[in-house]
């Protein structure tokens, strides 16, 4: 579930130009010019008066976002009902599917809207922050950073009794991980290829921890919270070094509509202040997690 463009930028396959300027290669990006107000969204006293907001997040998406018999659930559905309370309005959410990058997600859902169905919603939950990307894609302000994500591995407590496994173990062993994901590229780009024998691909990671826990395979890769909610008695996780990997953890936030800043500085504050409060990791607990504060505040 991670878009593409992240996984690219997580690799280190691309970046900011140098390490002391992340906006250094700017290049400025097209607005959405004569479109109607559905289409870009609505400002801080349109919402309130109106008395709803509305949150894009990923559909079918747990432990962060889906439905279930019809009523949405998930970290990130709380989260935004959060803010809508901080706003004093009702949360409306819209579940989405995801595009073929980050960049596709943010334009049908915050910017500019999809081609069919045009209309954005005025927050868009789950948003990976990187600085160098933020500078490039200046229609989005990308703020209310609420949480860590990193990556981790399950493991069988049974087949691993004494060292926990790291990723050159999958030479020999065998380890699930989500088809196109970060995890996958990792390890099938590790030590030359050599662990490609070991990996087994999934549609989604749910179902790499579903055969891990029926012993179909010794390890599972991925996103700790996805792990902890998969995980089964017997089922142990850890986060080992992952060597060769830019980054193995990364700041998530919400993404606004650039022509819409004191929205975006009170979806802020509500996200302070839930931090500040411990509601969030409250959430997090809720749904068996491990919240890690963000380190971009």
């Amino acid at each position: 579930m991670i878009r593409a463009l992240f996984v690219a930028m997580t690799l280190g396959l691309a970046g900011p130009a140098t390490a002391q300027d992340p906006c250094a290669d700017y290049v400025p990006q097209p607005k959405p010019q004569n479109v109607g107000r559905d289409i870009v969204g609505q400002d801080m006293d349109t919402i309130v008066e109106r008395g709803w907001m509305t949150f894009a997040l990923y559909e079918d998406f747990p432990p962060y976002s889906w439905e279930e018999g019809g009523q949405p659930r998930g970290v990130d559905v709380e989260i935004a009902a959060l803010i809508a309370d901080y706003v004093g309005v009702e949360p409306r959410y819209r579940f989405v599917g995801a595009g073929e990058n980050l960049d596709a997600d943010l334009r049908n859902n915050v910017w500019r809207g999809g081609i069919v169905g045009g209309a954005v919603s005025n927050v868009m939950m789950r948003v990976p922050y990187d600085s160098a990307y933020a500078c490039r894609v200046e229609q989005v302000v990308f703020t209310g950073q609420y949480a860590q994500e990193v990556i981790a591995i399950a493991y069988a407590e049974a087949e691993y009794p004494e060292e926990k496994p790291v990723p050159a173990y999958f030479r020999f062993d065998t380890v699930a991980v989500e088809n196109d994901s970060l995890s996958d590229f990792y390890l099938s780009n590790f030590a030359g290829g050599q662990l490609n024998t070991g990996i087994r691909r999934f549609a989604t990671l749910a179902e790499g921890m579903d055969a891990l826990a029926e012993g179909e395979v010794m390890a599972a890769m991925g996103p700790r919270a996805q792990l902890e909610w998969g995980a089964d008695d017997g089922i142990g996780i850890h986060q080992p070094p992952l060597a060769g990997l830019a980054r193995g953890q990364w700041t998530l936030g919400v993404g606004v509509h650039f022509a819409y800043r004191p929205l975006a500085y009170t979806v802020d504050d509500a996200l302070r202040e839930a931090l500040t409060s411990g509601r969030i990791e409250e959430i997090y607990a809720s749904y068996g997690l491990t919240h890690t504060a963000p380190e971009y505040r």
